[in-house]
Protein backbone atom coordinates (compact mmCIF):
# COMPACT_ATOMS: atom_id res chain seq x y z
CA UNK A 1 0.00 0.00 0.00
CA UNK A 2 1.05 3.87 -0.39
CA UNK A 3 1.48 5.99 2.17
CA UNK A 4 -1.45 7.65 1.36
CA UNK A 5 -3.48 4.81 1.12
CA UNK A 6 -2.10 3.92 4.63
CA UNK A 7 -3.09 7.28 6.17
CA UNK A 8 -6.25 6.95 4.51
CA UNK A 9 -6.65 3.59 6.35
CA UNK A 10 -5.65 4.85 9.74
CA UNK A 11 -8.22 7.74 9.53
CA UNK A 12 -10.78 5.26 8.44
CA UNK A 13 -10.40 2.68 10.97
CA UNK A 14 -8.25 3.94 13.90
CA UNK A 15 -9.54 6.63 16.86
CA UNK A 16 -7.98 9.27 17.52
CA UNK A 17 -8.84 12.40 19.85
CA UNK A 18 -7.53 15.76 18.60
CA UNK A 19 -6.84 19.16 19.86
CA UNK A 20 -10.02 21.37 20.02
CA UNK A 21 -7.55 23.79 18.85
CA UNK A 22 -6.78 21.88 15.64
CA UNK A 23 -10.10 21.74 14.61
CA UNK A 24 -11.90 24.98 15.92
CA UNK A 25 -11.94 27.90 13.75
CA UNK A 26 -10.83 31.17 14.90
CA UNK A 27 -14.53 32.62 14.85
CA UNK A 28 -15.55 29.42 16.91
CA UNK A 29 -12.91 29.74 19.07
CA UNK A 30 -13.81 33.67 19.66
CA UNK A 31 -17.22 32.52 20.76
CA UNK A 32 -15.51 30.00 23.25
CA UNK A 33 -13.48 32.92 24.65
CA UNK A 34 -16.46 35.46 24.66
CA UNK A 35 -18.69 32.62 26.33
CA UNK A 36 -15.87 31.67 29.05
CA UNK A 37 -15.91 35.54 30.11
CA UNK A 38 -19.63 35.25 31.06
CA UNK A 39 -18.69 32.08 32.63
CA UNK A 40 -16.43 33.70 35.04
CA UNK A 41 -18.92 36.91 35.76
CA UNK A 42 -20.99 33.78 36.72
CA UNK A 43 -18.14 32.29 39.23
CA UNK A 44 -17.39 35.22 41.01
CA UNK A 45 -21.11 35.56 42.10
CA UNK A 46 -22.50 31.86 42.59
CA UNK A 47 -20.02 30.70 45.18
CA UNK A 48 -23.20 28.59 46.74
CA UNK A 49 -26.22 26.66 45.37
CA UNK A 50 -28.31 29.50 47.16
CA UNK A 51 -26.74 32.28 44.84
CA UNK A 52 -26.59 29.93 41.90
CA UNK A 53 -30.17 29.45 41.96
CA UNK A 54 -30.78 33.44 42.23
CA UNK A 55 -28.18 34.28 39.15
CA UNK A 56 -29.65 31.43 36.70
CA UNK A 57 -32.94 32.76 37.98
CA UNK A 58 -32.30 36.25 37.24
CA UNK A 59 -30.65 35.67 34.03
CA UNK A 60 -33.85 32.98 33.32
CA UNK A 61 -36.37 35.51 33.69
CA UNK A 62 -35.16 38.24 32.08
CA UNK A 63 -35.34 35.48 28.70
CA UNK A 64 -39.13 35.23 29.52
CA UNK A 65 -39.04 32.40 31.99
CA UNK A 66 -42.05 32.22 34.22
CA UNK A 67 -42.43 30.39 37.46
CA UNK A 68 -43.60 27.32 37.16
CA UNK A 69 -47.71 26.68 38.30
CA UNK A 70 -48.80 22.76 39.48
CA UNK A 71 -51.31 21.90 37.64
CA UNK A 72 -51.51 24.85 34.87
CA UNK A 73 -51.46 23.28 31.15
CA UNK A 74 -48.58 24.52 29.05
CA UNK A 75 -48.22 25.37 25.46
CA UNK A 76 -45.25 24.59 22.89
CA UNK A 77 -42.61 27.54 23.38
CA UNK A 78 -43.75 28.27 26.96
CA UNK A 79 -40.96 28.65 29.03
CA UNK A 80 -40.88 28.04 33.14
CA UNK A 81 -38.89 27.86 36.28
CA UNK A 82 -39.32 25.78 39.22
CA UNK A 83 -37.68 26.60 42.63
CA UNK A 84 -36.46 23.80 45.14
CA UNK A 85 -36.05 25.14 48.46
CA UNK A 86 -33.82 28.45 47.02
CA UNK A 87 -31.12 25.45 46.70
CA UNK A 88 -32.17 23.52 43.48
CA UNK A 89 -33.40 24.99 40.32
CA UNK A 90 -35.38 23.25 37.22
CA UNK A 91 -35.57 25.36 33.86
CA UNK A 92 -37.93 23.72 31.24
CA UNK A 93 -39.14 24.79 27.65
CA UNK A 94 -42.00 23.05 26.16
CA UNK A 95 -41.58 21.26 23.26
CA UNK A 96 -44.06 20.51 19.94
CA UNK A 97 -44.00 17.30 20.45
CA UNK A 98 -46.11 15.12 22.93
CA UNK A 99 -44.73 14.33 26.26
CA UNK A 100 -45.26 10.98 25.77
CA UNK A 101 -42.31 10.56 23.60
CA UNK A 102 -40.26 12.14 26.58
CA UNK A 103 -38.60 14.92 27.52
CA UNK A 104 -34.72 16.14 27.04
CA UNK A 105 -33.03 16.33 30.54
CA UNK A 106 -29.77 17.95 30.91
CA UNK A 107 -28.76 17.43 35.32
CA UNK A 108 -25.80 19.31 36.90
CA UNK A 109 -25.46 19.86 40.40
CA UNK A 110 -24.53 23.59 41.32
CA UNK A 111 -23.33 22.60 45.22
CA UNK A 112 -18.99 22.08 45.53
CA UNK A 113 -16.80 20.97 48.39
CA UNK A 114 -16.27 23.90 51.24
CA UNK A 115 -16.20 24.23 55.07
CA UNK A 116 -19.80 24.36 56.69
CA UNK A 117 -19.82 26.16 60.08
CA UNK A 118 -21.18 24.18 62.12
CA UNK A 119 -24.08 25.13 64.33
CA UNK A 120 -22.58 26.57 67.43
CA UNK A 121 -19.80 27.60 65.79
CA UNK A 122 -18.02 30.45 67.32
CA UNK A 123 -15.34 30.41 70.22
CA UNK A 124 -12.34 31.81 71.69
CA UNK A 125 -9.02 30.87 72.87
CA UNK A 126 -5.65 32.03 72.85
CA UNK A 127 -6.72 35.42 72.48
CA UNK A 128 -7.96 34.67 68.95
CA UNK A 129 -11.78 33.90 67.80
CA UNK A 130 -12.81 31.45 65.69
CA UNK A 131 -15.15 29.41 64.18
CA UNK A 132 -15.72 24.99 64.13
CA UNK A 133 -16.53 24.00 60.77
CA UNK A 134 -17.54 20.55 59.49
CA UNK A 135 -15.90 20.05 55.68
CA UNK A 136 -18.69 19.37 52.99
CA UNK A 137 -17.73 17.04 50.46
CA UNK A 138 -14.92 15.02 49.69
CA UNK A 139 -11.86 17.43 50.41
CA UNK A 140 -7.96 17.19 51.12
CA UNK A 141 -7.73 18.53 54.36
CA UNK A 142 -4.31 20.16 54.04
CA UNK A 143 -5.15 21.73 51.09
CA UNK A 144 -7.82 24.16 52.51
CA UNK A 145 -5.55 25.75 55.12
CA UNK A 146 -4.00 28.96 54.29
CA UNK A 147 -6.29 29.94 52.00
CA UNK A 148 -8.41 33.39 51.97
CA UNK A 149 -11.90 32.35 52.60
CA UNK A 150 -15.44 34.39 52.45
CA UNK A 151 -18.44 33.97 54.33
CA UNK A 152 -21.87 33.06 52.81
CA UNK A 153 -25.04 31.85 53.68
CA UNK A 154 -28.53 32.70 55.57
CA UNK A 155 -29.06 33.28 59.07
CA UNK A 156 -32.96 32.63 60.18
CA UNK A 157 -33.51 34.99 63.32
CA UNK A 158 -36.09 33.62 66.26
CA UNK A 159 -38.67 35.68 64.66
CA UNK A 160 -38.18 33.95 60.82
CA UNK A 161 -36.71 36.82 59.60
CA UNK A 162 -34.33 35.34 56.81
CA UNK A 163 -30.83 37.01 56.91
CA UNK A 164 -28.52 36.76 53.89
CA UNK A 165 -24.78 36.20 54.47
CA UNK A 166 -21.76 37.48 52.01
CA UNK A 167 -18.48 38.50 53.57
CA UNK A 168 -15.23 38.89 51.96
CA UNK A 169 -15.91 39.05 48.27
CA UNK A 170 -16.75 42.62 47.65
CA UNK A 171 -13.49 45.03 47.59
CA UNK A 172 -12.45 46.36 51.00
CA UNK A 173 -14.27 43.18 52.60
CA UNK A 174 -12.40 41.69 55.69
CA UNK A 175 -11.42 37.58 54.79
CA UNK A 176 -11.38 34.46 56.86
CA UNK A 177 -8.87 31.88 57.16
CA UNK A 178 -7.83 28.66 58.53
CA UNK A 179 -4.21 28.83 59.76
CA UNK A 180 -1.77 26.06 59.61
CA UNK A 181 1.34 25.08 61.89
CA UNK A 182 4.69 26.72 60.89
CA UNK A 183 7.51 24.48 59.55
CA UNK A 184 9.81 25.16 62.38
CA UNK A 185 7.56 23.31 64.77
CA UNK A 186 5.74 21.09 62.03
CA UNK A 187 8.46 18.00 62.47
CA UNK A 188 5.72 15.68 64.26
CA UNK A 189 3.09 16.83 61.93
CA UNK A 190 5.54 16.01 58.58
CA UNK A 191 5.79 12.43 59.75
CA UNK A 192 1.90 12.05 59.04
CA UNK A 193 0.37 10.78 55.70
CA UNK A 194 -1.39 14.14 54.45
CA UNK A 195 -4.68 12.49 55.05
CA UNK A 196 -4.36 12.53 58.50
CA UNK A 197 -1.53 15.96 58.72
CA UNK A 198 -4.93 17.86 59.17
CA UNK A 199 -7.69 16.59 61.04
CA UNK A 200 -11.14 18.20 60.63
CA UNK A 201 -11.64 19.16 63.78
CA UNK A 202 -7.83 21.64 63.27
CA UNK A 203 -10.14 23.36 59.66
CA UNK A 204 -10.87 26.22 62.46
CA UNK A 205 -11.49 29.28 60.73
CA UNK A 206 -10.00 32.61 62.27
CA UNK A 207 -12.54 35.13 62.69
CA UNK A 208 -11.10 38.03 65.08
CA UNK A 209 -8.81 39.07 67.68
CA UNK A 210 -10.00 42.22 68.84
CA UNK A 211 -11.39 42.52 72.51
CA UNK A 212 -14.61 44.43 73.39
CA UNK A 213 -13.50 47.93 74.69
CA UNK A 214 -14.29 47.74 78.16
CA UNK A 215 -15.03 44.14 78.98
CA UNK A 216 -12.85 42.22 80.96
CA UNK A 217 -14.22 38.84 80.68
CA UNK A 218 -12.66 35.86 79.23
CA UNK A 219 -14.63 36.22 76.37
CA UNK A 220 -14.18 39.69 75.32
CA UNK A 221 -12.94 39.04 71.91
CA UNK A 222 -15.83 36.36 71.21
CA UNK A 223 -18.45 39.07 72.59
CA UNK A 224 -16.68 41.97 69.69
CA UNK A 225 -17.42 39.48 67.26
CA UNK A 226 -20.99 38.97 68.30
CA UNK A 227 -21.24 42.80 68.53
CA UNK A 228 -20.38 43.28 65.15
CA UNK A 229 -22.48 40.45 63.59
CA UNK A 230 -25.57 42.33 65.75
CA UNK A 231 -24.60 45.76 64.33
CA UNK A 232 -24.40 44.71 60.96
CA UNK A 233 -27.37 41.64 60.93
CA UNK A 234 -28.96 42.20 63.54
CA UNK A 235 -28.60 38.25 64.58
CA UNK A 236 -27.38 37.00 68.12
CA UNK A 237 -25.29 34.04 68.68
CA UNK A 238 -28.44 31.76 69.06
CA UNK A 239 -29.24 32.76 65.59
CA UNK A 240 -26.61 30.57 64.40
CA UNK A 241 -28.39 27.19 65.53
CA UNK A 242 -30.67 28.05 62.56
CA UNK A 243 -28.36 29.29 59.99
CA UNK A 244 -27.04 27.58 56.69
CA UNK A 245 -23.09 29.06 56.51
CA UNK A 246 -20.56 28.14 53.95
CA UNK A 247 -16.91 29.18 53.90
CA UNK A 248 -15.59 29.28 50.56
CA UNK A 249 -12.23 30.36 48.78
CA UNK A 250 -12.23 34.31 47.81
CA UNK A 251 -10.16 33.33 45.00
CA UNK A 252 -12.00 35.48 41.64
CA UNK A 253 -12.23 33.07 38.46
CA UNK A 254 -8.82 34.04 36.51
CA UNK A 255 -7.30 32.95 33.18
CA UNK A 256 -4.66 30.63 33.13
CA UNK A 257 -1.59 30.35 31.26
CA UNK A 258 0.33 32.60 28.97
CA UNK A 259 -2.07 32.24 26.43
CA UNK A 260 -5.20 32.40 28.83
CA UNK A 261 -6.74 29.20 27.28
CA UNK A 262 -7.37 28.34 30.75
CA UNK A 263 -9.44 28.97 33.95
CA UNK A 264 -8.60 29.23 37.29
CA UNK A 265 -11.55 29.16 40.45
CA UNK A 266 -13.29 27.82 43.11
CA UNK A 267 -16.41 25.39 42.37
CA UNK A 268 -15.26 24.03 38.61
CA UNK A 269 -17.48 21.12 39.65
CA UNK A 270 -20.20 21.17 39.22
CA UNK A 271 -20.60 24.74 37.61
CA UNK A 272 -18.68 24.15 34.98
CA UNK A 273 -21.07 21.94 33.22
CA UNK A 274 -23.64 23.35 35.19
CA UNK A 275 -23.75 26.96 33.77
CA UNK A 276 -23.56 25.40 29.86
CA UNK A 277 -26.64 23.62 30.69
CA UNK A 278 -28.48 26.34 31.83
CA UNK A 279 -27.30 28.46 28.85
CA UNK A 280 -28.41 26.10 26.48
CA UNK A 281 -32.34 25.17 28.02
CA UNK A 282 -32.47 29.52 28.73
CA UNK A 283 -31.60 29.58 24.64
CA UNK A 284 -33.82 26.68 23.54
CA UNK A 285 -36.67 28.19 21.14
CA UNK A 286 -39.51 26.19 20.09
CA UNK A 287 -37.72 22.25 20.47
CA UNK A 288 -39.32 19.50 19.40
CA UNK A 289 -39.09 17.55 22.66
CA UNK A 290 -39.67 19.25 26.27
CA UNK A 291 -35.89 19.99 26.95
CA UNK A 292 -35.34 20.79 31.05
CA UNK A 293 -32.33 21.10 32.90
CA UNK A 294 -31.71 20.55 36.54
CA UNK A 295 -29.53 22.30 38.54
CA UNK A 296 -29.49 20.19 41.67
CA UNK A 297 -27.77 20.40 45.21
CA UNK A 298 -26.32 17.77 47.77
CA UNK A 299 -24.53 15.68 44.83
CA UNK A 300 -20.85 16.35 46.61
CA UNK A 301 -22.52 14.56 49.76
CA UNK A 302 -24.53 11.15 47.76
CA UNK A 303 -27.17 13.77 46.49
CA UNK A 304 -29.07 13.05 49.69
CA UNK A 305 -31.57 15.28 51.18
CA UNK A 306 -34.91 17.29 49.46
CA UNK A 307 -32.92 19.08 47.34
CA UNK A 308 -30.28 16.70 46.37
CA UNK A 309 -31.27 14.35 43.15
CA UNK A 310 -32.26 11.18 45.27
CA UNK A 311 -35.70 12.66 46.63
CA UNK A 312 -38.71 13.64 43.95
CA UNK A 313 -38.83 16.72 43.49
CA UNK A 314 -37.44 16.19 39.93
CA UNK A 315 -40.01 13.38 39.49
CA UNK A 316 -43.19 15.12 40.53
CA UNK A 317 -42.37 17.59 38.62
CA UNK A 318 -42.40 15.52 35.30
CA UNK A 319 -45.30 13.77 36.90
CA UNK A 320 -47.54 17.15 36.86
CA UNK A 321 -46.45 17.88 33.17
CA UNK A 322 -47.55 14.52 32.50
CA UNK A 323 -50.62 14.83 34.05
CA UNK A 324 -51.57 18.13 31.57
CA UNK A 325 -51.50 15.66 28.58
CA UNK A 326 -53.36 12.78 30.89
CA UNK A 327 -50.33 10.77 30.77
CA UNK A 328 -48.56 8.78 33.86
CA UNK A 329 -45.40 10.28 34.81
CA UNK A 330 -43.76 6.76 34.20
CA UNK A 331 -45.15 6.74 30.74
CA UNK A 332 -42.86 10.38 30.25
CA UNK A 333 -39.82 8.81 31.98
CA UNK A 334 -39.61 5.54 29.88
CA UNK A 335 -38.93 7.44 26.81
CA UNK A 336 -36.89 9.87 28.18
CA UNK A 337 -33.21 11.37 27.87
CA UNK A 338 -30.67 12.57 29.68
CA UNK A 339 -27.19 13.86 29.94
CA UNK A 340 -25.22 13.94 33.64
CA UNK A 341 -23.72 17.13 33.33
CA UNK A 342 -20.83 16.26 35.38
CA UNK A 343 -16.79 16.57 34.99
CA UNK A 344 -14.59 13.81 35.36
CA UNK A 345 -10.63 14.12 36.16
CA UNK A 346 -7.79 15.46 33.55
CA UNK A 347 -4.99 14.08 32.62
CA UNK A 348 -2.07 15.32 34.75
CA UNK A 349 1.16 14.99 33.45
CA UNK A 350 2.69 15.72 36.89
CA UNK A 351 0.79 12.20 38.24
CA UNK A 352 0.21 9.88 35.33
CA UNK A 353 0.46 7.04 37.57
CA UNK A 354 -3.13 7.23 37.95
CA UNK A 355 -4.43 7.42 34.76
CA UNK A 356 -5.08 4.87 31.93
CA UNK A 357 -3.71 7.29 28.90
CA UNK A 358 -5.91 5.43 26.40
CA UNK A 359 -9.17 5.72 28.54
CA UNK A 360 -9.42 9.22 30.36
CA UNK A 361 -10.18 13.11 29.41
CA UNK A 362 -7.33 15.65 28.30
CA UNK A 363 -7.53 19.65 28.37
CA UNK A 364 -8.32 21.00 25.30
CA UNK A 365 -9.75 18.06 23.80
CA UNK A 366 -13.71 18.51 24.05
CA UNK A 367 -15.98 17.89 26.48
CA UNK A 368 -15.72 14.53 28.02
CA UNK A 369 -18.46 11.26 27.65
CA UNK A 370 -18.17 8.48 30.10
CA UNK A 371 -19.93 5.44 29.69
CA UNK A 372 -19.45 4.51 33.31
CA UNK A 373 -18.52 6.17 36.74
CA UNK A 374 -18.43 4.72 39.86
CA UNK A 375 -15.51 3.02 41.47
CA UNK A 376 -13.29 -0.39 41.13
CA UNK A 377 -15.94 -2.99 40.59
CA UNK A 378 -17.97 -0.03 38.70
CA UNK A 379 -19.66 0.30 42.15
CA UNK A 380 -22.10 3.23 42.23
CA UNK A 381 -22.40 3.87 38.42
CA UNK A 382 -25.64 3.27 35.91
CA UNK A 383 -23.00 2.14 33.10
CA UNK A 384 -25.27 3.71 30.08
CA UNK A 385 -25.89 1.19 27.47
CA UNK A 386 -24.31 0.72 24.07
CA UNK A 387 -27.00 1.93 21.68
CA UNK A 388 -27.27 5.14 24.11
CA UNK A 389 -23.59 5.79 23.73
CA UNK A 390 -23.64 4.73 20.40
CA UNK A 391 -26.74 7.55 19.50
CA UNK A 392 -25.04 10.57 21.69
CA UNK A 393 -21.93 9.55 19.76
CA UNK A 394 -23.83 9.86 16.34
CA UNK A 395 -25.71 13.31 17.45
CA UNK A 396 -21.93 15.09 18.94
CA UNK A 397 -20.53 13.83 15.24
CA UNK A 398 -23.31 14.84 13.52
CA UNK A 399 -22.89 18.29 15.08
CA UNK A 400 -19.30 18.94 14.95
CA UNK A 401 -19.13 18.76 18.34
CA UNK A 402 -15.34 17.99 19.54
CA UNK A 403 -16.02 15.15 22.35
CA UNK A 404 -13.25 12.34 23.98
CA UNK A 405 -13.92 9.53 26.49
CA UNK A 406 -13.56 10.35 30.09
CA UNK A 407 -13.03 7.95 33.45
CA UNK A 408 -12.11 8.73 36.91
CA UNK A 409 -9.00 7.04 37.46
CA UNK A 410 -7.14 3.48 36.78
CA UNK A 411 -9.70 0.57 38.24
CA UNK A 412 -8.36 -0.01 41.31
CA UNK A 413 -7.11 3.56 42.03
CA UNK A 414 -10.15 5.17 43.14
CA UNK A 415 -13.33 6.69 41.14
CA UNK A 416 -16.49 8.54 41.97
CA UNK A 417 -19.85 8.92 41.32
CA UNK A 418 -22.85 11.21 39.62
CA UNK A 419 -26.12 11.83 39.48
CA UNK A 420 -26.46 9.68 36.58
CA UNK A 421 -27.57 6.66 38.68
CA UNK A 422 -30.43 8.44 40.31
CA UNK A 423 -32.02 9.50 37.51
CA UNK A 424 -31.33 6.13 35.56
CA UNK A 425 -33.22 4.71 38.50
CA UNK A 426 -36.22 6.68 37.11
CA UNK A 427 -36.02 4.36 33.50
CA UNK A 428 -34.29 7.31 31.82
CA UNK A 429 -31.49 6.47 29.28
CA UNK A 430 -28.90 8.53 30.86
CA UNK A 431 -24.77 8.89 30.19
CA UNK A 432 -22.36 11.43 31.59
CA UNK A 433 -21.18 14.32 29.77
CA UNK A 434 -19.07 16.73 31.26
CA UNK A 435 -15.71 18.76 31.34
CA UNK A 436 -12.35 17.71 32.24
CA UNK A 437 -10.74 19.21 35.48
CA UNK A 438 -7.20 19.36 36.80
CA UNK A 439 -7.08 19.54 40.53
CA UNK A 440 -10.68 18.84 40.96
CA UNK A 441 -12.29 19.33 44.51
CA UNK A 442 -8.65 21.48 45.53
CA UNK A 443 -9.87 25.02 46.48
CA UNK A 444 -8.95 26.20 42.56
CA UNK A 445 -9.50 24.18 40.04
CA UNK A 446 -9.03 24.54 36.55
CA UNK A 447 -10.61 23.72 33.79
CA UNK A 448 -10.31 24.51 29.68
CA UNK A 449 -11.94 27.42 27.94
CA UNK A 450 -12.70 25.32 24.69
CA UNK A 451 -13.71 22.48 27.08
CA UNK A 452 -16.51 24.43 28.26
CA UNK A 453 -17.75 25.99 24.66
CA UNK A 454 -18.40 22.16 23.45
CA UNK A 455 -20.15 21.18 26.81
CA UNK A 456 -22.25 24.07 26.09
CA UNK A 457 -22.15 22.97 21.80
CA UNK A 458 -23.08 19.39 23.11
CA UNK A 459 -25.90 20.36 25.52
CA UNK A 460 -27.46 22.80 22.80
CA UNK A 461 -27.53 20.36 20.22
CA UNK A 462 -29.03 17.51 22.52
CA UNK A 463 -31.62 19.91 23.54
CA UNK A 464 -32.41 20.71 19.58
Amino acid sequence: MTEDEIKSLEEKLMFKQKNTYEIMSDGEIKKAYDFAEKYKTFMNNAKTEREGVRQIVSEAREKGFKEYEFGKKYSSGDKVYFVNREKAVILCVIGKKSLSEGVKICAAHIDSPRLDLKQNPLYQDGGLALFKTHYYGGIKKYQWTTVPMSLHGVMVKRDGTKVNVNIGEDDGDPEFVVTDLLPHLAQEQEKKSLASGVKGEDLNLLVGSRPFKGDDSSENIKLNILNLLFEKYGVTEEDFLSSELEAVPAFKAVDIGFDRSMIGAYGHDDNVDAYPAAQACINAENPEYTVMSVLTDKEEIGSMGNTGLRSSYMKYFINDLAKSEGLEGWQVLRKSECLSADVTAAYDPTYPEVMDKNNCAYLNKGVAVMKYTGARGKSGTSDCSAEFFGKVRNMLDDNNVVWQLGALGKVDVGGGGTVAQFVADLDVDVVDVGVAVLSMHAPFEVISKTDLWQAYRAFEVFFK
